[in-house]
């Protein structure tokens, strides 16, 4: 998930919801649907199944557009099922289709599959020891974001609304999704590929579900309606000095000072430029690459970084300073850079009506363990891309309270929490058929 600079506020937000229920002792559950019971017992039965295939995806990670192993999984679980399956949606990505047993409207459940490049250290005995290939280089990979959670979810969900065929008013379409994290420099992928190739025609899907594991009380659902999470663009400046020896730098071009120069421009940049008042903005440099000795000037240096904002004007007013402040700067030294975009994330932005509508599902599934007005989040998600297309509504399941926020080396799963998560995918799906969306 590109999100690596909002969960503490998440967690924040979480913890606040647990204190609001810890007021409230006896939280308010809407009344139960004739299904709920089956539903609460199925994904009971099958927890340990749900654990079990989480713990197998967590030991067995795979980087972003190279989910095959994981496919295969889940492929062979939908096909088991009786289901319609679809393969390399999206390059790796896996489709299942459930004809429910009468006449309706078609619901999407998504869940996201790759692992990131991080070194684990949770000490767990599943914890990860593979290694792969990511940008020329060979790292770790480990799930430091739930997305290994989030499969073993939306896997017990299918089985409990696979058995539960004959009584669904509709289609649901499972949709395994690659490269939540970012497709690799130079590939497609994610959900704009999954767009591109299809995924929410043939059925047409009227709306779509997902949920994301995060810090914060097991078994809890926030989210808040409207815009949640920010936009995120991803960006590399290619920067071209002259090398030249470190005891000699006006020979060539200082290119750790042009750096620095460039960085204290973006931190003017969003603190002291823009209105941050009117919605949040964050523009960060992430990474620095260059040089190869210590005493020696490179000739060759690239920043990457991301920016996040919600107000579509002020992303445009944002890229454009960025790229004058890094022009007149390069130019000022000497040196030439080039400003390169990369595939933006919209702001994942949840349907009033959708999110009005659902809400007491989620509160039955928590059993009242719910909070919809959390603050905004800096962080992105892909899935905005299906919420441009049809109407979509995105929250966050609490996971407890691991060492590590997510994408830290740290980072674990309360895997009680993954129950509430099956109760939760299960019912939105049938409540939203029901209703006739």
């Amino acid at each position: 998930m590109s999100k690596a600079v909002w969960f503490a506020g998440v967690a924040a937000a979480m913890v606040m919801a647990g204190s609001a229920q810890a007021q409230d002792a006896q939280p308010q559950v809407p009344a139960a649907k004739p299904y709920d019971a089956a539903v609460f017992a199925k994904a009971k039965a099958l927890q340990p199944k749900v654990i079990a295939w989480r713990r197998d995806l967590h030991e067995h990670p795979e980087l972003s557009n190279s989910e095959v192993r994981t496919a295969k999984v889940v492929a062979d679980h939908l096909r088991s099922l009786g289901m319609e399956v679809r393969t390399g949606v999206g390059k790796t990505g896996v489709v299942g289709i459930l004809k429910g047993g009468k006449p309706g409207k078609v619901v999407a459940l998504r869940a996201d599959m790759d692992a990131l490049p991080v070194a684990e250290q949770t000490g767990l005995p599943f914890a990860s020891k593979v290694t792969a290939q990511y940008n020329g280089q060979t790292v770790p990979v480990m799930h430091a974001c739930g997305h290994d959670s989030h499969v073993a979810i939306l896997m017990g969900t299918a089985e409990i609304l696979a058995g539960m065929k004959d009584q669904i008013e509709g289609t649901v379409v499972f949709i395994f999704q690659p490269a939540e994290e970012g497709a690799p420099m130079g590939e497609e992928g994610g959900a704009p590929l999954m767009v591109k190739e299809g995924v929410l025609k043939n059925p047409k899907v009227d709306a779509i579900f997902g949920l994301h594991a995060f810090p914060g009380p097991v078994g809890a659902l926030v989210w808040r309606p409207g815009p949640m999470m920010a936009a995120s663009d991803r960006y590399e400046i290619q920067l071209k000095g002259r090398q030249a020896h470190g005891s000699t730098p006006w020979v060539g071009i200082d290119m750790s000072s042009l750096t620095a120069d460039i960085v204290t421009a973006f931190n003017q940049i969003a603190a002291r430029q823009v209105n941050v008042s009117k919605t949040p903005t964050v523009l960060t440099v992430a990474t620095l690459h260059g040089g190869l000795r210590y005493n020696i000037i490179p000739e060759d240096l690239t920043m990457t970084g991301t920016l996040r904002t919600f107000d579509p004007g002020m992303r445009t007013d944002v890229i454009a300073r960025a790229e004058k402040a890094v022009t007149s700067i390069s130019e000022r030294y000497g040196a030439t850079a080039k400003f390169n975009w990369g595939t933006p994330n919209p702001v994942t932005d949840n349907n009033r009506d959708l999110t009005a509508q659902m809400k007491p599902t989620l509160a039955r599934a928590a059993q009242g363990q719910v909070k919809d007005d959390i603050d905004f989040i800096m962080g992105a998600e892909d899935f905005s891309y299906f919420q441009k297309e049809v109407p979509g509504f995105f929250y966050h399941l609490g996971v407890g309270n691991p060492k590590g926020a997510n994408h830290s080396p740290f980072f674990d799963v309360d895997e009680r929490a993954m129950e509430t998560g099956v109760r939760a995918q299960a019912l939105m799906a049938l409540d939203y058929l029901k209703s006739g969306g």
